[in-house]
């Protein structure tokens, strides 16, 4: 095993990144088409055919999912996704053609890219055409190359979030799991109590709390400048129905209410899909795979944030006074 969610058999993953700062693009491509079920949380998603995950539909399977930065705009990137299955024939059979299923959320960076360039597109194909069953590329790469956390005050007191990946085994099986943090709240080390990364003081000498400042009366507004969301995702290899992959989207859930501190807010889209490759052959468990994702969703938010990369203005937490942990 590698530690990431490519351990589990039929996902692929790649990415696409523009800029510096930057934004980009993560796909995760299922060759022999997947079941999956999502479990939305936060109230800003941004979300393109995720219907599709959330209710019946006719379509009991996917064909990839995307991930991508930039708001609204880094909705385009599902067209180069799709343009690049149904070069391969990949996708639902109608009476008109093949028609690729691929599910995309966003999370908003534009506060932090900057750049010219928002994923589009020709993103999205280049990250499918990079999808591999390797151990991705993590920290500040993909949909994470633009991602931030901690901005209760601001992106100026922000510092870096990015994507992330981790895996656990037990019984004979193996449950993946990966992340795109880019979070209204803090990161914190649940095994340690200590933020990882969040809304700091000025400089990069500690970290501030943004549960304590919003228990005192601190107001934010929903719609400021720095935008939010975390992404997930939660796959095993075993046979899960589409309903009881909507249980366990919403029981790994509690891998983010665990790790971010506050999670869930009115700035954020937070997402989680469960997927099942049932690439194994055998019947799933849903408490085994909701148990084992829970655990590597965690590692993959605290992946996430411990490998990014700063900037001169958004620092990120291997950067910080104290060896890359804020103080409590």
């Amino acid at each position: 095993m590698t530690g990431s969610i490519t351990d589990v058999e039929g996902v692929l993953l790649g990415h696409a990144q523009d800029g510096d700062p930057g934004t980009g693009v993560t796909v995760l491509l299922f060759p022999g088409g997947a079941a999956a079920g999502a479990d939305i949380r936060g109230e800003a998603a941004g979300t393109r055919q995720m219907d599709s995950l959330v209710r019946p539909h006719p379509a009991r399977r996917i064909d990839a999912l995307v991930f991508a930065g930039g708001s609204a705009f880094g909705l385009e990137a599902a067209t180069g996704v799709v343009r690049f299955l149904e070069e391969r024939q990949a996708g639902f059979p109608t009476p008109g053609g093949i028609v690729p299923i691929v599910p995309t959320a966003v999370l908003y960076d534009l506060g932090f890219s900057r750049g010219p360039r928002r994923p589009d597109a020709a993103m999205g194909y280049d990250a499918a055409g990079a999808a591999t069953s390797r151990p991705p590329e993590r920290g500040s790469v993909g949909a994470g190359a633009g991602a931030t956390v901690g901005k209760a005050l601001g992106i100026e007191r922000a510092m870096k979030g990015g994507f992330g990946t981790a895996s656990e085994a037990s019984g004979g099986t193996v449950v993946g799991a990966c992340a795109v943090v880019n979070a209204f709240g803090d990161v914190v080390d649940p095994s340690t109590g200590r933020r990882l990364a969040g809304a700091r003081l000025a400089g990069r000498c500690g970290a501030a709390d943004t549960e304590a400042l919003f228990g005192s009366g601190f107001r934010r507004e929903p719609f400021a400048a720095e935008g939010n969301t975390t992404l997930g995702v939660v796959a095993t290899p075993d046979i899960l129905s589409r309903e009881e992959l909507w249980s366990v989207a919403r029981m790994a859930h509690a891998a983010l209410c665990r790790v971010i501190r506050p999670v869930h807010t009115p700035m954020d889209g937070d997402v989680v899909v469960a997927v099942s490759t049932g690439a194994s052959g055998r019947r799933g468990n849903v408490l085994q795979a909701a148990s084992l994702g829970t655990r590597a969703l965690e590692e993959a938010i605290l992946d996430a944030v411990r490998r990014a990369k700063g900037t001169a203005d958004v620092p990120a937490a291997a950067e910080m006074t104290g060896g890359g942990e804020g103080s409590s």
